[in-house]
């Protein structure tokens, strides 16, 4: 169901049982690996979990003091009955919003799966307020690499903020394909994710964390699979549609968020790839 896309239907009369047994299965399994094998290949992230991860995204992208890059993704639903708008989107379809927190070897470090009403802000989510009110886990500030500059870890946002240097967009959109891509790669992989699920709201959530554990599992597993990840890069189109993250209602930056990023910015600028 979740690799092929096929409809209950198309599950019922392979296999000669019920559509309702077939809805059955599907959700005591989805939630089964959820339940079970989350904390083993979606751990809690931890300070060393956050520090190994900046090392990596140091390694592969030569982006300092970063912990993991932050997207959401609409996933098509089918219109869930009595929903009114609550789950209509400004894109014009039905959709759940998934959050994530990618790290540089597209796993996901943390998913948050709801509504198009309250997931579309990333203020609103519940990785935002961890991250707010840290208890979150990030690593305490440290200098950037080569000067004295104290930086916090961050968690870069796909959106490239229109006042930043061009060189700062350059290399935060390094960031940002991390986590498109990993979105990719899960489309790929699941195709049931290429058309609206054809189910409740609360079993498509479950479908869907469902799905980023077993892709966390695939990387664990056997690796990363670089001819479907070159092939992804490669294509045009988006797998689905990427969905905006506003960090705040309020757009007006902290004098914090103003320092840091033109601290960041002054290094990139200093030391380019």
């Amino acid at each position: 169901y979740l690799s092929t896309g096929l409809s209950y239907g198309a599950i019922s009369d392979a296999f000669k049982i019920g559509t309702s047994t077939v809805h059955y299965i599907i959700a005591e399994v989805c939630t089964a690996i959820w339940d079970k094998l989350a904390s083993i290949h979606m751990p809690e992230p931890t300070t060393n979990l956050f520090l190994r991860s900046s090392t990596l995204y140091m390694q592969k992208w030569n982006l300092p003091n970063c912990v993991g890059a932050i997207d959401g993704k609409h996933i098509r639903v089918k219109c869930p009955a009595n929903s009114g708008s609550m789950y209509y989107n400004y894109k014009g379809y039905y959709s759940i919003v998934l959050q994530a927190l990618a790290d540089a070897q597209y796993r996901f470090i943390a998913i948050e799966v709801g509504k198009q009403s309250d997931g579309g802000i990333f203020s609103e989510s519940t990785l935002y307020r961890r991250l707010k009110n840290g208890t979150f886990n990030m690593p305490a500030d440290t200098e950037l690499p080569q000067t004295n500059i104290n930086c916090p870890f961050m968690t870069f946002p796909r959106r490239e903020l229109d006042d930043l240097k061009r060189t700062f967009n350059e290399r935060l959109s390094r960031a940002r394909r991390v986590v498109e891509s990993s979105f990719g790669i899960l489309e790929s992989k699941w195709r049931l994710l290429q058309k609206p699920i054809e189910t409740t709201p609360d079993l498509a959530d479950k479908i869907v964390k469902c799905m980023c554990v077993l892709h966390n599992i695939v990387i664990d597993k056997d690796g990363m699979d670089e001819l479907m990840l070159h092939e992804i890069d490669q294509q045009s189109s988006n797998f689905g549609e990427t969905e905006q993250l506003s960090p705040t209602v309020n757009t007006r930056s902290t004098r914090r968020a103003l320092t840091t990023r033109l601290a960041f910015a002054q290094y990139f600028l200093n030391h380019p790839v």
